[in-house]
């Protein structure tokens, strides 16, 4: 395999709505976590420079299936979003059940990547992620969504606020923003160092 990942060869692979249904793991993974309206396909479109591969909602809570993309050779893993409150309550226990589902399975855990809005303060469910992360020993980045909504200053002192809430290095950590492309190479030289 190239030292790059050719992005633009990236192609829906498929959708599972239960753990069981999920394919076998024979290539690197890289999941994709996060709150529902954390801007998840936003960013993955972005990384995969394309329009609408993964499908962006102005509904939160839309992904409610693992979404698997493969990108020449890695497997792109969308898992639904968590959090969000307009759903039922049966709907959100399929959706927990599924990432666990997920997370339980032995996997080819490359990468996790972990999506937090740079906006707001770190919230419950979010330190809770990256504590199972931490826990889990699975190598995982912190991604901070929606950067181009704040000036440069605020977003370096709202990204050390966040490492500190949550716990976890500021190294580890990548400013994004899916509207002007920010954080998007360091992201994939991240993704690529985990997967090649």
């Amino acid at each position: 395999m190239a030292s790059k990942l050719k992005y633009e060869t990236a192609r829906f692979s498929g959708a599972y709505g239960t753990p069981e249904q999920l394919p076998e793991p024979t290539t690197p993974e890289v999941s994709f976590v996060g709150r529902s309206n954390v801007g998840k396909s936003s960013l993955l479109n972005k990384l995969l420079g394309r329009k609408a591969l993964a499908h962006v909602s102005g509904q939160p809570g839309k992904t409610a299936n693992i979404n698997f993309y493969d990108v020449d050779g890695v497997m792109f893993v969308d898992l639904p979003g968590y959090g969000f409150a307009k759903v039922s309550h049966a709907e959100k226990r399929r959706w927990s059940k599924l990432i666990a589902g997920y997370f339980d399975q032995r996997r080819s855990f490359n990468l996790v990547v972990a999506l937090i809005d740079i906006r707001h303060d770190a919230q419950d469910i979010d330190q809770e992620t990256l504590a199972f992360l931490t826990q889990a020993e699975l190598p995982f980045v912190v991604a901070l969504t929606k950067a181009d909504k704040l000036s440069r200053a605020r977003q370096e002192r709202q990204a050390a606020t966040l490492a500190r809430q949550l716990n976890v290095d500021r190294s580890s950590m990548v400013v994004t923003s899916a509207k002007a492309g920010t954080g998007i190479r360091e992201l994939r030289g991240l993704i690529e160092a985990a997967c090649l």
